[in-house]
């Protein structure tokens, strides 16, 4: 009942907030935002969604233009708010502004669109980032919280992890020398991608166990979704094809 009465209301305000907008400015149609989910009793906006899509073009390979879905942008909101809310309780090293100004330089290195704006000057930068429909200060805020949720990740599932050489050995002869024998390539020795593998297999644990600990979240209740359009993203069926690419992600280069 308290969770119908705070979608209630925030639907009563949201309504509001299109009448003023309206009254503001006559004779100009406008689009009322509509609340998506209440993600462990936060508001999820469809303008929520929006910026998560445009935010894509600061995450270079990490999020593909084919898979930059409204689904695929409400399912990393979801996640990012869900592990937030659980940092909040439990903090990780801060994140320093070096940190982020770190991040920031090499992220204007690593983003293709980049060469074009000529994002190693501040106008280029400046321009980029205005382009896409931020500020340079938004920018630097959702990347001070993308480390912090790298480093609560880092805290709370990969310390304790251990990797032993049956492990390593087992993916070089199961998952490596196939691979590379398929390319046509030179299989390297064991001991020169021993580091390589050990990584490979401590990122895949990492993910499921994420991947497990989130989708209890969702079970639990954190998450109502209330958008028809993306009813099924908590679906068995959606979580079950998650687990199966978070197990598949690292992969040797």
């Amino acid at each position: 009942m308290r969770m119908s009465a705070a979608v209630a209301v925030m639907l009563m305000l949201t309504a509001l907030n299109g009448v003023r907008a309206n009254a503001q400015q006559p004779g100009q149609p406008q689009v009322l935002d509509s609340v998506v989910a209440i993600i462990d009793g936060d508001v999820l906006l469809s303008s929520d969604i929006d910026e998560e899509i445009r935010f894509a073009a600061f995450l270079p390979y990490s999020v593909s233009e084919d898979s930059n879905t409204r689904v695929n942008a409400a399912e990393r909101v979801i996640d990012r708010t869900l592990i937030l809310h659980q940092e909040r309780l439990q903090p990780a090293a801060p994140v320093t502004d070096k940190d982020v100004d770190r991040r920031i330089a090499e992220l204007r290195k690593l983003i293709p669109a980049c060469v074009r704006y000529q994002c190693e000057t501040d106008a280029g930068w400046s321009r980029y980032v205005a382009d896409h429909g931020f500020t340079e200060d938004e920018v630097r805020e959702r990347w001070r919280e993308r480390l912090e949720i790298l480093a609560y990740i880092e805290m709370r599932f990969r310390a304790g992890i251990k990797i032993g050489k049956p492990d390593i050995e087992a993916y070089y002869n199961k998952e490596l020398v196939p691979q590379v024998q398929k390319e046509g390539g030179v299989v390297p020795s064991l001991d020169s991608v021993s580091a390589r593998i050990e990584e490979i297999l401590l990122q895949q644990k990492v993910s499921q166990l994420l991947f497990d600990w989130l989708q209890s979240l969702r079970q639990q209740g954190s998450v109502h979704i209330l958008d028809p359009t993306i009813a099924n993203i908590s679906s068995p069926e959606e979580l079950n094809k998650r687990a199966k690419q978070n197990s598949q992600e690292a992969r040797p280069q």
